[in-house]
């Protein structure tokens, strides 16, 4: 697929989506070769679906038999894919537990300074934790001190991330920005977001997991195309096998030019602090 707009992807978990929501899970004897082929898998589906860059972020379904250090496992596992290949995955974002309580915040810090982490994800569901849990609000209260964006799965439809708990702890965040992944996963939770980015601001949302672009592109004539950014939600195959369908339904809509640059890839390059393509 080719384009005339830049595409930036912020929403690409490296790992199995099978860990997180069931199903079989191969284990394989070595790990180097495994990850080669994922890269080049990974590569493939963005090259064949006109998407240049991607921002990585660790699967949340991750075993933690040793607690805080498989965390730590992970964060150092996503900044090394991130180094691998940079001009394609020009920034990563890492995980923090609640669980963990105050540990984590050594955590956030070493994610930042030591490995150089654009932001930290926070996927309740799997976190055995509430959206509105206070470690959230304590987490991104330091992570907006050191310059990493929250980054808040909230599907509509799971209580723990339920859209009125996005739009709580982002007012409490004031000025903060706030990326939201997969809050336009269906008819219902779509229309909340109106209402979320009405009282939230500073809330951003990606366009993962969304079945059509035409609310959306609503959404971004009534609160302005800067909220919306492109996310597919895409993790590694074999679940990840393509892009989403909705680029092409961007490319395709009614925005302005400028819009549609805006949420391909400009508004998540703002929200990053990335510099343009070339």
């Amino acid at each position: 697929m080719t384009q005339a707009f830049p595409v930036l992807d912020v929403h690409h978990h490296v790992g199995s989506a099978f860990r997180a929501l069931g199903g079989a899970v191969d284990e394989v004897a070595d790990a180097a070769d495994a990850g080669a082929t994922e890269l080049a898998s990974r590569l493939e589906i963005m090259d064949r679906g006109g998407v240049e860059q991607a921002i990585v972020i660790p699967g949340h379904g991750y075993l933690r038999p040793r607690g805080i250090a498989d965390t730590r496992a992970e964060n150092d596992a996503i900044a090394a894919y991130r180094d691998r290949t940079p001009h394609r995955f020009p920034a990563a974002v890492g995980i923090v537990e609640p669980r963990d309580g105050d540990a984590s915040f050594a955590e956030l810090d070493r994610c930042r300074h030591e490995l150089g982490l654009a932001g930290i994800s926070f996927h309740t569901r799997f976190q055995g934790v509430s959206l509105d849990s206070r470690w959230i609000r304590s987490y991104c209260e330091r992570m907006a001190e050191l310059g990493l964006v929250p980054v808040i799965h909230a599907m509509g439809d799971t209580p723990e991330e339920a859209l009125w708990k996005l739009a709580d702890l982002a007012r409490w965040l004031g000025d903060t920005p706030v990326l939201a992944l997969d809050a336009f996963s269906g008819y219902e939770p779509t229309r909340e977001c109106f209402f979320v980015a009405e009282v939230a601001p500073n809330v951003i949302f990606d366009t993962s997991l969304s079945y059509n672009f035409d609310f959306i592109e609503d959404f971004a004539g009534r609160f302005g195309a800067h909220r919306v950014v492109f996310g597919t939600d895409l993790y590694s195959p074999p679940v990840g096998r393509r892009i989403s369908h909705l680029l092409g339904q961007i490319v395709a809509s009614a925005l302005s030019d400028d819009d549609k640059a805006a949420v391909l890839a400009g508004n998540a390059r703002r929200l990053f602090g990335l510099d343009p393509i070339g």
